[in-house]
């Protein structure tokens, strides 16, 4: 594995720390999305970019999308946020 390969902490312990995942205005980009995930004490831990994920996880029905949306986040917390 080159040292440029993200490496994300299991699903598990990842539900584990974090304890929100909110839509967000990105401050540095007016009009466009974010999904900031947080920690415990409100720590912000990582971002993922809205339309990003939206592409990834397809063609999802409305009711299960913020479903579909946590999962593939949480199988993708870079192991770095450890270190925070």
């Amino acid at each position: 594995m080159g040292s440029d390969e993200v490496q994300f902490i299991p699903c598990e312990e990842a539900m584990a720390m974090v304890s929100a995942i909110q839509e967000e205005e990105d401050v540095e980009q007016p009009d466009h999305r974010i999904l900031t995930v947080y920690g415990e004490n409100e720590k912000e831990l990582c971002w993922f970019d809205f339309d990003e994920v939206m592409n990834d996880i397809g063609n999802v029905p409305e009711e299960d999308k913020k479903e579909a949306v946590n999962r593939y986040i949480l199988e993708r917390i870079p192991s770095w946020v450890k270190t925070l």
